[in-house]
């Protein structure tokens, strides 16, 4: 069960699972950061991308933050939030009705 393996976060309207060891994919070699997760399904413009920025004020530069989406304006708006906030995006694509996105945490 999930909660028994990692802590659990109430967020106002859900619970997020929060750190646990993450793998880079794409890189060869595996890197191992800290993921945090954040369900932001059923949120709608622009609570997906405020809900991330205020979970990535709280990382240390390098950490990933999984992000599951299904608001349409999404596959828009993570991609710029993380160009303008200077954050390595990774777009896993969609996964049934919702959408994957992993920030990689830039800078300071």
């Amino acid at each position: 069960m999930l909660s028994d393996t990692y802590p659990i976060i109430a967020d106002r309207h859900r619970a997020c699972a929060v750190t646990k060891p993450f793998a880079t994919c794409n890189s060869g070699a595996l890197t191992e950061r800290m993921t945090h997760e954040l369900d932001a399904t059923g949120l709608l413009c622009p609570l997906p991308v405020l809900r991330a920025r205020k979970r990535l004020r709280d990382l240390t530069s390098g950490d990933v933050l999984s992000v599951r989406t299904d608001d349409p304006a999404a596959v828009i708006d993570i991609p710029h939030f993380c160009t303008e906030q200077g954050h390595t995006l990774h777009d896993d694509g969609p996964d049934g009705a919702s959408h994957c996105w992993r920030i990689v945490k830039g800078g300071s």
